[in-house]
């Protein structure tokens, strides 16, 4: 067994959950005489906060820290990674693998103010998440050792944790029966565990909490304006709101209408291959209306160059590399090409669905003079042969060296009877002269 440090106070990433909250006991067991200081993330986890400093304290915490990171987490966090069109794996919105860092950064900052000399976490050794606290450790506090349990104790499942949890008294939501592993904030609710274990078997209706069954979503379409400044969402239907509210707006329309569930097989960092379902109604809103805005203001080559930045931004942040350089160089990036990404888009929702049907900005590289099939001032239609000839150059000329080959090799054939036959007066010359070539390109 590794030796454990000697350390007076330890700073616990809490969350009230089944794996942190037996850790509180476990830590006072195994580091007799430490204060265990508790520090709660409130980043829109609903009521699963209600009563958390006295569950805290009753676990056998010397003190818990519950600190509201909404608003940081929204303009920080959530609305830079949407900028980027960050996706994981082609689905996911990254609701958990964002929180991370700045859950972390908090409780390395409550750890220095209580004078805490090591720092620990409920993060399972399988799991990201380990990465993703403990990456902003190294960024944020170097010195202090870090303590895991999920890694050296003899918990191995679910199951053990809840009878640790029944002997030592610690109160939890999960049970045997019902025992998915549930992540929750302002952005998501993720869902893994249980019989999500088997990728061939779909989710029970009733594991979802946030969204409606599609199918018994409203009969009538609704429509939603979602006004964004900069690529920042900024409005719904013509009312400003701050980034908590806005949120919170879209994810009430869009679980209304069954909107944002995702079934994901995922690749996890260590190598294996994960299952979880998530419900992000308010964020599939606005990751479609974003991108249809940009597809509207910016040009071409400025939209590919992005694309290739967004999967690696959504690794970054998957992968919890938050607070590196590369993640400030990509943000650059991304701030220079949201510059004119303002206007609004309009979004029809229905029965699971989140359709555009509308965008609109004054910078809108789309206009009507230049598509039009009516006459026009601005356009010339004969110059597109010009262009066609100059775009299709290389394989013209391609085309033409293929067909000077083709007639070199017929300047002479190989006949056993006859001998080498000569060429006949009227085939091709290889090489061609500069004229011939200038002529056939022309």
């Amino acid at each position: 067994m590794t030796s454990r440090p000697a350390v007076k106070t330890i700073a616990l990433a809490y969350s009230g959950g089944l794996d942190t909250s037996i850790i509180v006991p476990w830590l006072k067991e195994h580091y007799p005489g430490a204060k265990v200081v508790c520090v709660a993330a409130e980043i829109g986890q609903g009521d699963e906060l209600d009563g958390i400093k006295a569950k805290a304290i009753a676990s056998g915490a010397d003190a818990c820290y519950v600190e509201d990171l909404r608003e940081e987490y929204v303009r920080d966090f959530i609305f830079p990674t949407l900028r980027a069109g960050a996706i994981y794996n082609r689905k996911y919105l990254l609701g958990t693998s964002m929180a991370r860092p700045l859950i972390a950064k908090r409780q390395v900052e409550i750890a220095r103010q209580v004078g805490a000399d090591a720092l620990a976490h409920g993060c399972t050794g399988k799991g990201n998440d380990q990465v993703r606290f403990e990456l902003t450790y190294m960024a944020f506090a170097p010195d202090l050792p870090v303590i895991a349990p999920w890694r050296e104790w003899d918990i191995r499942s679910r199951e053990d944790a809840l009878r640790y949890a029944a002997e030592k008294g610690v109160p939890v939501a999960a049970t045997i029966t019902k025992i998915y592993s549930r992540d929750r904030n302002i952005w998501h609710l993720s869902h893994e565990g249980g019989q999500l274990e088997d990728p061939a078997v779909g989710p029970a209706e009733d594991m979802f909490q946030l969204t409606t069954d599609p199918t018994q979503a409203p009969d009538a379409p609704e429509e939603v304006v979602i006004g964004f400044e900069q690529g920042t969402p900024v409005s719904v239907n013509g009312k400003r709101l701050g980034p908590v509210d806005l949120v919170e707006a879209l994810n009430a329309l869009g679980a209304k209408h069954g909107v944002g569930r995702i079934d994901l097989v995922e690749d996890r960092m260590i190598g294996m291959k994960s299952r979880g379902v998530y419900e992000t109604p308010g964020g599939t809103i606005l990751y479609a209306a974003h991108s249809e805005l940009e597809q509207l203001i910016l040009d071409r080559r400025t939209l590919a160059a992005k694309d290739l930045i967004a999967p690696r931004y959504a690794d970054l942040v998957y992968e919890g590399r938050w607070w590196t350089t590369e993640r400030e160089a990509y943000d650059a990036f991304v701030n220079a090409t949201q510059e004119r990404v303002t206007g609004t888009v309009t979004m029809r929702l229905f029965k699971g669905s989140a359709v555009v049907v509308g965008r609109e900005s004054e910078y809108a590289l789309y206009d009507e003079r230049f598509v039009t099939f009516g006459e026009d001032d601005v356009y010339q239609q004969s110059d597109a042969a010009g262009y066609i000839r100059l775009y299709g150059l290389s394989t013209r000329v391609r085309a033409i060296k293929d067909q000077e080959l083709k007639a070199k090799h017929s300047l002479t054939t190989q006949d056993p009877a006859v001998g080498d036959k000569p060429a006949e007066s009227g085939d091709a010359k290889f090489p061609p002269s500069a004229a011939e070539l200038a002529e056939a390109t022309a």
